[in-house]
């Protein structure tokens, strides 16, 4: 059984379902973190703040990435394709 025949067959939830799957409910604590990281990040006394302006830029992408992918996984718009499992896990790995 391949990996893309084993995707093929089920298909991905959507609605409140997506909070109760272990993959997808890792988006939860993603978002935490990811707020978490805005506090840290906002409140460190940097040498160069052009630098920090870089780190807020990415932490700030990656969360609203994040909150964009939950959004579209509960309201569907992936349409039960696997794909959206490949971008899912590019996206989350830096």
């Amino acid at each position: 059984l391949t990996m893309s025949s084993a995707t093929s067959t089920t298909s991905l939830p959507s609605g409140l379902a997506v909070l109760t799957t272990f993959p997808d409910v890792l988006f939860i604590p993603e978002i935490i973190f990811g707020g978490l990281v805005w506090i840290l990040v906002a409140s460190s006394k940097v040498l160069l703040p052009m630098l920090q302006g870089w780190v807020m830029f990415v932490s700030v992408f990656c969360f609203v990435m994040s909150i964009t992918l939950l959004c579209l996984y509960i309201c569907g718009a992936h349409g039960g394709s696997s794909s959206w499992v490949t971008l899912v896990s590019g996206c989350d790995k830096p």
